[in-house]
């Protein structure tokens, strides 16, 4: 998708830098987590894969909506996925993070090959939750609702 059919279907995107990740794994809300407190800046806004704007986001991008296996980061509609999410994620937060950022010059094949392994054995090597986080109005104040479900999202720790 490009960028102009993204900001036409999901506006509130525009000029934002979002991350969308699985609620229900705990490395990837570990790594909201991690975002949220080096985040100094606020640059970035957050929703849950398993949000109905999260699943309206990958299906939009064709990406499987009940499998999760990627963290969505968008930098005003353009989508970087896999290990170029986390890098992108990393050069935003400034040193030392930024020194991270080095893995989007990995060889496409070894870094898809890295990530695979991880994204598909996250569950048994890090976990679930099973328990719901309800955010204070603070970090709630950073999350992206689909406008005609804003009351039905719920981030997960």
């Amino acid at each position: 998708m490009s960028r102009d059919e993204t900001l036409a279907r999901f506006p509130v995107l525009a000029g934002r830098h979002v991350i969308v990740f699985d609620g229900d794994c705990v490395l990837c809300s570990g790594f909201f987590r991690f975002v949220l407190t080096r985040d100094t800046r606020r640059l970035y806004s957050f929703a849950v894969a398993q949000s109905p704007f999260g699943e309206a986001l990958y299906a939009h991008f064709g990406l499987k909506p009940a499998d999760y296996d990627t963290n969505l980061v968008l930098h005003d509609g353009v989508l970087s996925t896999r290990l170029d999410a986390f890098a992108a994620v990393m050069g935003d937060l400034g040193w030392p993070w930024r020194a991270l950022s080095v893995v989007r010059w990995l060889p496409r094949p070894l870094s898809d090959w890295l990530y695979e392994r991880i994204a598909r054995n996250r569950y048994r090597l890090f976990g679930r939750r099973d328990s719901c986080l309800v955010p204070g109005p603070d970090v709630r104040a950073q999350f992206i609702e689909h406008p005609t479900t804003a009351d039905r999202v719920t981030a997960r720790d």
